[in-house]
C-alpha cells in the first residue's frame, strides 16, 4: 500500500494525471558520485537511456523539471540537451521550489510525480501525488514512495518511470 492509501493495482490510475515529472539530480539523473577533477571541474555522468526517456516524455506532452540544491553548469548543459526548461539549482528547499513551479504551471499536486533519492527530497515526495525513487534511495525514501524503480539512479530509473507513465497513458 502506498503512503497514499493506494493498493499497487490503482497506481496506473494515479499515473495517468501525471502532467509534471521533477527530478532531482544527483542520486536521481547520475549515480550519485560527485567527480572532480585536479583542477576543480566537476563531473557528472548521465545515462543515455535516461536521457531518451526525457525525450520520449517530452514528445508525448509531459513536462519535465530539475530540481537540485547543489549548482553545477553541467546540469544546466544537460537539461538543454534535452530540452528541459524548468531547471531550479541551488534549491535548498525543494518542497518550496516545486510549489512555486506548480504554481508557475497552474499544476495540482495529483498532476505531478517527483523523483527523488535521499533525505532532502523527502518534503517535496511529500507534496508530489506521486512520489517515486530508485532503488537504491535512502530507505526514509522509499517509506514515503509510492513508487520504487527496479533500477538505481543514474541507470535507468528515470526512463522506467517515464516508460511506465506513458503506457498508463489514455
Amino acid at each position: 500500500m502506498g503512503r497514499n492509501g493506494l493498493p499497487g493495482n490503482e497506481l496506473p490510475e494515479a499515473m495517468r494525471s501525471i502532467r509534471l515529472i521533477a527530478l532531482d539530480v544527483d542520486g536521481v539523473l547520475t549515480q550519485g558520485d560527485i567527480i572532480y577533477t585536479s583542477s576543480g571541474d566537476e563531473i557528472k555522468i548521465f545515462n543515455a537511456k535516461d536521457g531518451l526517456g526525457i525525450s520520449l516524455a517530452i514528445r508525448n506532452g509531459l513536462m519535465i523539471a530539475i530540481i537540485t540544491a547543489r549548482q553545477s553548469s553541467i546540469v544546466d548543459r544537460r537539461a538543454e540537451e534535452l530540452g528541459i526548461t524548468h531547471v531550479r539549482q541551488g534549491a535548498k528547499n525543494k518542497r518550496q521550489a516545486l510549489e512555486a513551479l506548480m504554481e508557475e504551471l497552474s499544476l495540482t499536486p495529483e498532476q505531478v510525480a517527483y523523483m527523488g533519492d535521499d533525505l532532502p527530497d523527502i518534503p517535496a515526495l511529500e507534496l508530489a501525488g506521486l512520489a517515486c525513487c530508485p532503488q537504491d534511495a535512502a530507505q526514509e525514501v522509499i517509506n514515503v514512495c509510492q513508487w520504487v524503480s527496479g533500477r538505481n539512479g543514474g541507470r535507468g530509473a528515470v526512463r522506467e518511470l517515464v516508460d511506465k507513465l506513458l503506457a498508463a497513458r489514455p
